[in-house]
This record gives C-alpha cells, structure tokens and sequence, in this order.
C-alpha cells in the first residue's frame, strides 16, 4: 500500500481548508492511500483554527505566530511519518487530483523528487512576469532544471529531508538543495487553479528574499565542504598581485625612482593585507562549515500547538 504525508502550510485560508482537506480525503480514499494530512497554520488571524482543528483526519500544527512559509513546511515535513511527502499550496491552485501522477511518475522513473509544473498559469500577468524573470535568473545561477520552481506541489521521499533544515525563501528551492546532495529529481505538468480566496499573498520582497537565498543555495552548492577553494583561492591572487607590485617597486628603488612619484607601494600593501585577511576569512569559514556539518540543533520557528484527529 502507498503509504504518503502531505504537508499544507496555510496562512489566513478560512475560505478553502475546509474545501481542500474534503478534495484530499476524496483523493486518497477512492486510491486507498495510507495518508496523513498535514496541515501547518503559519499564525493565521482569521477562522482558519477554528475550521481545521476539528477536521479529520488532520494533524494540525500551530506555529506561535507568523513565521513564513518555509518554515511552517520545515515544520510539516518534519512532523511527516509516512514513505512519501507530498506538499501543496493552502489555497486551492493546487489540484490534490494530480497527486496520483505524482506519486506513478516518481515509482516508474525511479526519482527521488517529482516537482509540478504550472505550465498554464491562472495568476496575474505581474506575478506571472515576475517569476519568469526568477525563474530566468535561478536557470543562470543554480540551473537545477526545474522549470517551475514556485510550483508547492512536489513528492518526495522521506529519506530525502534526513539532516536538511529549511529557512528563509528556500521552500521554492527544495529540488535545487537534494539536487546538490545528489538525489534524482524530475517534473511533470500539473493542472493550476485560480485561487480559492482571490487575494495574493505574493509581494516584492519575497521576491528580493528569494534571490538572495538564491545566492546562498549558489555558493553552497559549489563551495558548502569547500569555502577555502573559494575565500583561499582569492586570497592568493590577491597575494601573487601583491607580489608582484612589491617586485616591481622594488625594483625601481633599486634603479633609484622616486617612490614618491608612484602609488605601487600603497597598492602593494594594500594587495598583500587584502588577500591575507581574504585566505583568513576563508579558513574560518571552513572551520564554521565543519562545525555546521557536524552538529545543527536550531530551528528558526516554534511550534504553538498540534493536535493530531485520527481517522
């Protein structure tokens, strides 16, 4: 028996939890799923509590205020029992009939991560035209293949999430993030809905918090185990320029020039200073990296109140 967790942040979504937990029953019922609905209340401040707490089945976890989406999925998935994850939007666009395509494109291609495609989009042509240009700029920097990294709904298997940690904008880089730790992703075009409430929660600095986890998921993909290749190796550039600035004004000291006619002895300590304090902060940088890798106990959310509705 298919045995899945799916994992729901909703954030002030009184108009649709009662519709989309009655859409995935349906679902995982009529396929005979082992499931558990996961949904993760990210401080809202309307009835959503009042509606969900009592559906069921439901495992419903409160964070004590709003911490943002990342974090309420960090928290879902980390409360998730079963084989698969799934994750979906809170607001209806997701159709939870796709979830049975998931899960047979994931089996058949032996895949670790399948993410969805919206590939007909029912949002605005300004959030439209904003996360194509993402979209284009998360291609040349981390270039994970994914077409629609803004897509939740994803399947993944558990064992992907042992030991990852998510924070900042990085739930729309989940894909990206396994990719680097090796695991196989793949992506399917899913049906987009309008959404249930009419009201987007989508604004400009998500997309600024975005591109700078971006940055981030950039340089830990190519220097995580390794920032003293990168911090190290320009430091030593810097020093080598150094080097040779200080040859050459020694050089015309030896000749007799006037040392005060040329700025090569400031720029030459400059250049040395530089790339010793650059291949420093790489070393502790690397000690960090270690640190990290050996030993993460903070989480970047609380968690208010769970309770957990058998079926």
């Amino acid at each position: 028996m298919t045995s899945i967790s799916i994992v729901i942040p909703v954030y002030n979504e009184e108009d649709c939890i009662e519709l989309l937990h009655k859409e995935i029953y349906e679902v995982c019922e009529r396929e005979g799923y082992q499931y558990e609905i996961i949904i993760v209340d990210d401080g809202s401040s309307d009835n959503t509590y009042q509606l969900a707490k009592n559906l069921i089945p439901i495992q419903y976890i409160r964070l004590q205020r709003n911490f943002g989406q990342t974090a309420a999925m960090d928290a879902g998935i980390k409360k998730a029992q079963y084989e698969y994850i799934i994750t979906m939007d809170g607001d209806r666009q997701n159709d939870p009939n796709d979830i049975p395509k998931l899960i047979e494109h994931l089996i058949e291609n032996d895949l670790d991560v399948v993410s969805g495609w919206r590939k007909k989009r029912k949002d605005s042509f300004a959030k439209r035209f904003i996360s194509r240009g993402a979209n284009f700029l998360r291609k040349i920097i981390i270039n994970d293949g994914i077409k629609d990294s803004g897509c939740s709904l994803k399947i993944y298997k558990k064992h992907c999430f042992e030991g990852v940690n998510l924070y900042g904008e990085m739930h729309r880089f989940i894909p990206s993030i396994l990719k680097i730790k090796g695991f196989s992703i793949g992506e399917i075009e899913v049906n987009h809905r309008h959404s249930g409430t009419g009201v987007t929660k989508y604004n400009w600095t998500r997309t600024i918090r975005g591109f700078v986890d971006m940055i981030s998921i950039w340089f830990w993909s190519r220097y995580s185990v390794r920032p003293l290749h990168l911090f190290g190796g320009g430091g030593f550039i810097l020093l080598g320029l150094g080097s040779i600035t200080g040859l050459v004004s020694f050089t015309q000291f030896i000749l007799g020039y006037s040392m005060s006619d040329t700025a090569l002895p400031i720029l030459t300590a400059f250049l040395l200073f530089s790339g010793l304090q650059l291949f420093m902060f790489g070393l502790l940088i690397d000690m960090v990296s270690k640190i990290y890798y050996e030993r993460t106990t903070d989480s970047s959310y609380l968690i208010k109140e769970h309770i957990d509705n058998k079926k």
